[in-house]
Formats: C-alpha cells, structure tokens, sequence
C-alpha cells in the first residue's frame, strides 16, 4: 500500500495520521497550511464582540475545526459554564464530522450541533445547507466564524468559496449573515528535511492527501520548479481536485472527506 501524505494543518493531520495508521495505512503529516493566532487588532475585537453578542445570533457557522479552538479558546467559559448555547437555543453549525467534533472538545451539547448528513455526498456548506435550511426565518442572524489567509492564494480562494456560497442562501431565507475572523492561515516553512521528503513523495508513488486548494498553492510555493507529473493526488472535493490537475499533479482521484472512503481509495490505488 503507498504512502499517504496528510497535508491538512498540524492538528487535524496529527489526528489523520493516527486514524489511517491504526487501519494499516503508512501516513505522514506534512502540513501545507500553518494555522495561528489572529493578532490583528480590529479582528480581536470583532472577535471579543460576537463572544458577548451570542444570544442574538439564530446560529454560528463554523468553517473548520480551526475556527472552533480559536472561537473559543480566548473565552473557555463559553462552552463551559454550563454548556451556554443550549441555555441560548443557539444552534452550531458545521460543515462536517471533524468540525462537529472539535465543537463536542470544546464543551457544546451534541444536541446543539448541526451538520451534513453522514451519507452526504460531501462534507461542506452545500451539503449543510441541506440540514439547516428550515431553521432560518426573516430578520434571523447567522454568524459564520472563519480563518484569514495570510498569502494572496487564500485571498483568491476566498472568492465564490462555499461559506460565501452559504452566506448567500441564508439572506435568501430572509436572514442576514455576520462573519468573524478567529484565527490566521499561512504558508507552511519548511525545513530543508520536509523539502527533501515533499520531492520524493512528487515521484516515488506516495498520495498526497489533499483538503484544500490553498494547500495545493502553497505546495506549489515551497517546490518552485517541482515537476508533479509523476505524483499521486487524492481529493477531498472537487474544488481541489481541480486545482490539484491544475498544478500538474498527474494524477487525480476525487474521494468523499470520511475516513471510510479515504481508505477505500487509498487501497484501491494499491
């Protein structure tokens, strides 16, 4: 079976990594995103703001489990004193099982998190909108809590992505949508030992396990002049698997985000 490069930021890829090791599979991280703090100082403010307003808000979108710590994380007692979104009926939304399980870590009821389907075709915002839709009524106000890239791909990425997408249905449901910014994305730097294994994994058959089309672009960044025909992508989404084919990756496999059919499609590439 080849090697799966995980490439999702350092958390989520520690957590892949032992999931796929534990159904055999030979899995390293190598994180193309770097995920920090927001520092900026109108963003922490923003952010302080919406942590007092909770009760107004008919739900909060989370975009990724990353979104969840650093929502919470300043302010531990939001989901800790005593599970405070079921004592304000505020829904939590997530696009799949790995945001809905860093919500569960943060101290929110399961009761309170809404998400895709578990047979969904994908595992994002169109699949969540399918569950939700009916919560929404005139005048409801929804807060999508979000990341901010730091490089001009995720600037790029950023337009006609699928939280914008949601953002859309939601004020043709009559509701209005506010958007937070909770943590920072960046390029990854890697050290001269990651650019030696990011080279071999390009043509000695390894799959690179892809989550994002940001990612994809910072590959492209830390291997300029790297030839990808000779190396293996599996896509979480179609979004991906397009920009995957478009930075020459020679081959191309779409697969839903679970861990089931991640495997599946890690073993028949055997």
């Amino acid at each position: 079976m080849p090697r799966v490069i995980v490439t999702r930021p350092a958390r989520e890829a520690a957590h892949w990594v032992k999931l796929l090791g534990a159904r055999g599979v030979d899995a390293m991280a190598l994180p193309l995103i770097a995920i920090g703090p927001c520092r900026d100082a109108a963003a922490e403010q923003a952010l302080t703001q919406a942590h007092a307003r909770l009760a107004q808000y008919r739900a909060l979108m989370f975009v990724s489990g990353n979104a969840v710590f650093h929502f919470f994380e300043p302010n531990k007692a939001l989901a800790l004193d005593g599970q405070a979104l079921a004592a304000i009926k505020t829904r939590a939304w997530a696009p799949g099982p790995g945001t809905a399980r860093a919500l569960e870590q943060a101290g929110v009821p399961p009761g309170c998190i809404d998400g895709p389907a578990p047979d969904a075709p994908q595992f994002d915002s169109e699949a969540l909108w399918q569950q939700v839709s009916g919560q929404i009524r005139p005048g409801d106000c929804v807060l999508i809590v979000r990341g901010r890239s730091s490089t001009p791909q995720g600037v790029h990425e950023s337009l006609g992505n699928g939280r914008d997408w949601l953002a859309r249905q939601i004020e043709a449901a009559g509701g209005t949508v506010e958007f937070v910014v909770a943590y920072q994305r960046g390029a990854p730097h890697f050290s001269a030992h990651e650019v030696a294994l990011a080279q071999q994994a390009a043509c000695d058959g390894s799959i690179w396990l892809l989550s994002s089309s940001e990612a994809v672009a910072h590959l492209a960044e830390a291997l300029p002049g790297q030839h990808w025909g000779a190396a293996h992508a599996l896509a979480t989404h179609p979004r991906i698997a397009e920009a995957a084919r478009a930075a020459g990756f020679g081959t191309v496999r779409e697969c839903r985000p679970a861990l089931e059919d991640v495997v599946a499609s890690i073993e028949s590439a055997a």
